[in-house]
């Protein structure tokens, strides 16, 4: 073991707890039973097999209410393994369920037995027919696959909330819809075609005219069951009609019964099965989605009334005036949204009756837009609108940020509602559909039905569609609220069913927790319909049991998970995944969701419990070391919710009081070892790499590798050993070169100025002179030990920059301009908590400005372009996706270049400072996809904005990546 390697035990929870009743038991603390682990390696290889205790609690829990273990997760690559593993289940009496994103509101995406993790190897979408159509697999979210459709004028019909995180496959295989999608534009109605693994390994394509004849001889009984099955239904004209009915409004509770009235051929009626069967039919291998026309002209309201079913009475006449968007939100979850970046904070002030409407109408030019527009305006005239706060407008908007900030809020309902109950409570989300006439009704009885049970719900909904959401939190460690629960959750069906003849799953699927509730809405006749299809198609019980079709009465009520309370930093989170698809780790070890999850098992878990021991061995590496710390996760959480900080202050309690003081006198004495570092760099260059990558290496291995970076050959040369000359005199702002830029160089070569040398030449140019103080050496942003977690060294660098800053600004009197993104974070918001009074006092005083946005807004409008380039590629920094600074970035590069791309798989490169030379196989696995996309084709120049982030790029890429500035000036030199 390294010298100075953490026990894990520095991270055992400090509460005293007793065991839940959900912990996962003691005897599952080897993870995988040994022959289940064995034969799978065998088949499909030790690295598709995820078996120790940390990779089942991990997949246990999902974004609903429930929490499965499963007995083993796979990692298939390829439709070849997805065959194999069910072969496989068939004959071992295996079950198997897919997962996805895990975003599902129901519990589909947990199993018992076999979890396979169809996300991590199934991403990618291929344009077709110059956007008309496109071929998408199932891992691909739902928001990157809009991403690359945008470039052709085109999106897809369905529009979940969860577009951020939810995954193509997951969509079709529930049906989801969304804000907009309705009952037309959804999966059923936009597929074109798919591709789709049954069962029994067989691989159909749709799309392929001889589909059906290769079905009717590898299937021959399955091909003439559904047959049969059509010729049934088509004969009862009472059922028929009653099946066309139910999809009158949106409902995707049960197999989708019109599939067997609007499929000619097996192939076609299993197309149309496939779609809503929550993966109990097969595993969709892909998809072709017939996409839809991206409107750009936008006229949004958000307009408030004075109760629930005023805002619901004014619904119809809004779908009269040509809305594409009708959305519901009641008082509670206006409140609640605050938690949400910017939204105004006096909705926390809002009366609790009151409602608004998030109004929206789109059209594909300006003439449209003012159609719509006067339409709208004679709908409001006859409202009797309220503004109970000042912030409120009932306007109508055309400002995209405005109008941003509106969908912000309501797609935030489920967890920024979540994220504000009670500590402990699980979060449940119901989501019903009624008639549209009825919708005002139906929100009464609802909210009369909630009060005879006790709960406070949050209502919102796609109210154009009639499809209303509402949230419950009950503490399911407690009898009497599980009795609570499962008493409303008969009435509230009944209500549906009886009263409304509605549907009790509109757009998040069955689920295991209405599945014993289908045959109340569907009645015997259909419901048999649909266990017959499930033993035609799935004749050995292989896929998904229990998500959809489910004989016990109280099946709803099994696997509710508990929710102990954990660091108060996340405790708000309700483990919905948004947060995932940004996370650098994702691919590698642990997403924030998960570190949280494994989290909340170590409490469940009795002091000293065999599996809080296994948790705890895996979760320095898996949780806390993989961690980048960039906390993009908070950037996507819908109540900000930052793991990398949590993650961080446990890199902080596992420290020893030695390395904290170690780690202070640094940053005491940092002068000496700023010049120590710049030295050993510059020395580098005649050691060669790969004596340094050896000696590391042992470094490594001996002391921890946590510790000592790894020496890589993309590191580049000594900077400069002094700053250009600058004056004071007549200086527009203070540049603050970031010590990375004082001990590093840039690439070299082709007469390229160093970044400082470029700073300070650009800004002269413009008209705007910048002085560098003479005493910068010593100095820095205190990231150095804010991501290591080290507190005193940070407090002691915080308070020494921000004290430098304000003598140099002479008081804040000038700007600050700071020339590596991640720097300029530190300085503007992340240095804050650990100054002293009067240094917080000083600091909001300061103007901090990155050097990007000093270019676009204060160089670029006083500069001449003399010389572009072809093409710029573009790696925005996890910074300044914080700060807010991309489309300055783009502002520039668009100045110095012809064609400006940012890849649609841009993200965090991890490299976090050193963190990729501490874990080089983060930013490895962080910047896969954006360097397989970047490496696609050529370009002219990489530009970024951050020197550590461009070492990382160069690493993935092979390709030289340098500041904007430095390409600015180049453009810019006479």
């Amino acid at each position: 073991m390294p010298l100075l390697e953490p026990e894990p035990a520095s991270l055992r929870p400090e509460a005293v707890r007793s065991a839940a009743h959900d912990r996962v038991p003691d005897a599952q603390a080897g993870g995988t039973p040994r022959q289940l682990r064995a034969e799978l390696t065998d088949l499909l290889g030790a690295e598709k097999v995820r078996w120790k205790v940390s990779d089942l609690v991990k997949y246990a829990s999902d974004a609903s209410p429930y929490r499965f273990l499963p007995q083993v997760v796979l990692l298939p690559e390829n439709v070849d393994d997805i065959a194999a593993i069910m072969a496989y289940a068939r004959a071992n009496g295996r079950q198997v369920v897919f997962r996805a994103a895990g975003t599902s509101l129901n519990g589909q995406a947990q199993g018992e037995d076999i979890l396979v993790d169809v996300r991590r190897h199934f991403t990618g979408i291929t344009v077709l027919d110059d956007g008309a159509r496109a071929r998408i697999r199932p891992g691909t979210t739902v928001m990157r696959a809009n991403a690359t459709l945008a470039r052709y004028g085109r999106l897809l019909g369905p529009d979940p909330a969860s577009a951020i995180a939810c995954t193509v496959g997951g969509v079709v295989a529930n049906n989801a819809s969304g804000m907009t999608a309705g009952i037309n534009r959804n999966s059923y109605r936009t597929l074109s075609s798919l591709t789709f693994v049954l069962p029994s390994g067989t691989v159909v394509d749709t799309a392929d005219p001889g589909a059906d004849e290769m079905l009717a001889r590898a299937e021959p009984d399955l091909s003439a069951g559904l047959m049969a099955l059509k010729a049934e239904i088509e004969a009862d004209t009472e059922l028929t009609a009653r099946i066309r009915a139910k999809y009158e409004i949106k409902n995707t509770n049960g197999y989708r019964l019109d599939a067997f009235l609007d499929g000619a051929t097996p192939v076609q009626i299993l197309r149309g099965l496939m779609v809503g069967s929550e993966g109990t039919f097969g595993f969709i291998a892909d998809v072709v989605f017939d996409t839809l026309p991206l409107d750009r002209k936008v006229s949004t309201g958000l307009l408030f009334f004075p109760t629930l079913t005023a805002a619901a009475a004014a619904v119809p006449h809004f779908n009269t005036a040509g809305a594409l968007a009708v959305e519901l939100m009641d008082g509670n979850t206006l409140r609640a949204s605050v938690s949400v970046k910017g939204v105004p904070a006096d909705w926390a002030d809002l009366p609790q009756e009151t409602a608004a409407l998030l109004v929206e109408f789109r059209a594909p030019d300006d003439a449209g837009r003012q159609a719509y527009e006067r339409a709208a305006a004679e709908v409001v005239t006859g409202l009797d609108l309220v503004a109970p706060v000042a912030s409120v407008t009932n306007e109508f908007t055309r400002d995209a940020r405005t109008i941003s900030g509106y969908w912000k809020a309501r797609k935030a309902f489920v967890a920024a509602v979540g994220g504000s109950r009670p500590a402990g409570t699980t979060l449940i989300t119901e989501d019903f559909a009624v008639p549209p006439s009825r919708l005002a009704d139906a929100c009464a009885d609802l909210l009369r039905l909630q009060a005879e049970h006790g709960f406070d719900a949050a209502v919102a909904g796609h109210a154009a569609h009639g499809n209303l959401h509402f949230l419950l939190a009950f503490d399911a460690s407690k009898a009497s609220d599980v009795d609570r629960y499962a008493a409303f959750m008969d009435d509230f069906c009944r209500m549906t069913v009886e009263r409304f003849d509605g549907s009790l799953k509109a757009e998040h699927a069955t689920g295991r927790n209405i599945a014993p509730f289908l045959e109340m809405e569907w009645g015997p006749k259909a419901t048999g319909l649909m266990w017959r299809t499930k033993q035609i198609i799935d004749p050995d019980g292989v896929l998904a049991p229990r998500i959809v079709l489910d004989r016990d009465p109280r099946a709803h009520l099994r696997g509710l998970k508990t929710i102990p309370q954990i660091e108060r930093i996340a405790d708000p989170c309700i483990e919905c995944g948004f947060c995932e698809p940004t996370c650098p780790s994702q691919d590698l070890t642990t997403t924030p969701r998960q570190r949280i999850v494994l989290r909340r098992e170590m409490l469940r878990q009795p002091g000293g419990s065999p599996v809080e021991d296994e948790l705890l061995n895996s979760y320095g590496y898996d949780a806390v070391d993989t961690c980048a710390g960039d906390s993009t996760c908070k950037i996507a959480c819908p109540v900000g919710i930052d793991t990398g900080t949590m993650m961080k202050d446990f890199r902080h309690q596992r420290h020893s009081e030695r390395e904290e003081r170690i780690a202070a006198a640094t940053a005491n004495r940092f002068k000496t070892v700023e010049s120590s570092a710049r030295l050993a760099v510059a020395a580098a260059d005649k050691v060669g790499n790969r004596l340094l990558k050896s000696a590391t290496g042992l470094a490594r291995r001996a002391v921890r590798p946590d510790l000592v970076p790894e020496w890589l050959p993309e590191i580049p040369g000594a900077a400069a050993r002094t700053m250009p000359l600058t004056t004071r005199d007549g200086a527009s702002a203070v540049y603050y070169p970031a010590c990375v830029n004082r001990i590093f160089g840039g690439s070299g070569g082709d007469g390229t100025r160093s970044l400082p040398e470029a700073v300070v030449d650009v800004s002269a140019r413009a008209g705007k002179p910048v002085w560098i103080p003479n005493d910068v050496n010593g100095t820095c942003c205190s990231t150095i030990w804010h991501s290591k977690g080290y507190d005193d060294g940070n407090t002691v660098m915080a308070n020494r920059i921000v004290e430098a800053a304000w003598r140099w600004t002479d008081g804040g009197r000038l700007p600050l301009v700071v020339d590596a993104s991640s720097c300029t974070l530190g300085i503007e918001h992340e240095v804050v908590p650990y100054l002293t009074d009067a240094n917080r006092e000083r600091h909001g005083r300061l103007t901090v400005v990155d050097s990007v946005v000093w270019a676009a807004e204060q160089l670029l409008p006083h500069l001449t372009i003399r010389h572009r380039t072809g093409s710029a590629v573009l790696h925005p920094t996890c910074s300044m996706q914080h700060l807010g600074d991309v489309e300055q970035l783009r502002a520039v590069a668009e100045a110095v270049a012809e064609e400006v791309v940012i890849p649609d798989d841009t993200g965090c490169c991890a490299f976090a400072g050193d963190r990729g030379m501490l874990h080089k196989e983060l930013t490895a696995s962080a910047t896969e996809k954006e360097a397989a996309e970047v490496t696609s084709r050529e370009y002219d120049v990489h530009l970024s904005a951050n020197r550590m982030c461009e070492i990382g790029m160069d690493r993935a890429t092979g390709r030289t990546y340098y500041s904007a500035l430095i390409e600015l000036e180049r453009a810019t030199r006479p």
